[in-house]
């Protein structure tokens, strides 16, 4: 019921991760990202306590995998999650367990994983990891959007998805974008194209007004002059 693109920025080390289901507010427990420590998803039946505990680990020095066999020994049900993790250095680990829902699958590639499930195809992962590799120029939100609606092209999910979700992180202790559409009975690829295309010409300076208000920009509102 969720398919999932984690990725990181060689770039500018910013770290990413968009998400989306036919069920509601998928982001909200789907969704985990550290600035300066990687990316976490949990999805298929998903829990959402596997996301701070991973970037925990990676943050204390273990690699994906580790952190997957940490996973695999000490989470219950691990049979009925699957998992993403990506870190610093664009290496990856991915599982899928055997109560995973439908058709499912993984593609990995440098600063990359994504991840599906009850998918109408399992080329659908992978068509993700190569729209996201075709666009090593452009904006990690940029290419996110593209790789989720590549996903959507190549059959996405076996019946409509009604939400969606990107998380962005970079340099601080925030994100610098926690973009949702939590349900909607449209295009939700077409609402978070449009939403992102909104929130970037301002993402810089919201991190402004946060870290140095005297700097920042006038906030673009009726009565601020």
């Amino acid at each position: 019921m969720t398919f999932s693109i984690s990725a990181r920025c060689a770039r500018t080390g910013m770290f990413g991760i968009a998400v989306s289901s036919s069920s509601p507010a998928v982001a909200a427990r789907c969704a985990h990202a550290r600035a300066g420590v990687g990316v976490v998803a949990t999805q298929n039946i998903t829990d959402p306590t596997l996301g701070p505990k991973g970037l925990d680990l990676l943050a204390g020095g273990l690699s994906p995998d580790e952190v997957m066999a940490r996973f695999k020994a000490e989470a219950p049900f691990f049979d009925y999650r699957q998992v993403v993790v990506l870190d610093t250095l664009g290496r990856s680990a991915g599982h899928s367990g055997t109560k995973t829902l439908g058709t499912y699958a993984i593609a990995r590639g440098p600063d990359v994983a994504a991840a599906g499930n009850l998918l109408a195809s399992d080329k659908v992962p992978q068509a993700m990891v190569d729209s996201f590799a075709a666009m090593p120029e452009a904006h990690l939100g940029d290419r996110l959007v593209a790789a989720m609606k590549a996903a959507v092209a190549a059959g996405g999910e076996e019946g409509p998805v009604h939400s969606v979700g990107m998380l962005l992180v970079d340099k601080v202790a925030w994100p610098v974008a926690d973009l949702r559409i939590d349900w909607s009975e449209g295009d939700v690829m077409a609402e978070l194209e449009a939403l992102w295309q909104l929130w970037v010409p301002q993402m810089d300076a919201y991190v402004t007004r946060a870290l140095d208000p005297s700097t920042a920009p006038s906030y673009g509102v009726p009565g601020d002059e």
